[in-house]
């Protein structure tokens, strides 16, 4: 007899996405080093400057932050994947 999944693996997934979502855009956003040409064009003629604000720590590049959200997020979705699979 099947019982239904946990709660708790809906959540872990949800959580596992939304960490692997946000560092795979950090770990863009830190590997590229300028806009693409269009919209950084349509930013100098506004006068834009980059902005010296780190997402975490002088310590912690972006993209490497990034990539440690990218694991975290897998690491939840397989321990999502073994809970349900044993509940089941």
């Amino acid at each position: 007899m099947n019982r239904p999944a946990p709660r708790r693996v809906p959540v872990l997934y949800a959580m596992s996405a939304t960490c692997a979502a946000i560092g795979a855009l950090l770990w863009v956003r830190g590997g590229s080093s300028a806009p693409p040409m269009r919209y950084a064009d349509y930013l100098a003629a506004d006068g834009y400057t980059s902005s010296a604000w780190r997402v975490w720590s002088r310590a912690v590049p972006d993209e490497r932050l990034g990539l440690y959200l990218v694991v975290a997020g897998i690491a939840l979705a397989v321990a999502a994947r073994m809970i349900s699979v044993r509940r089941g």
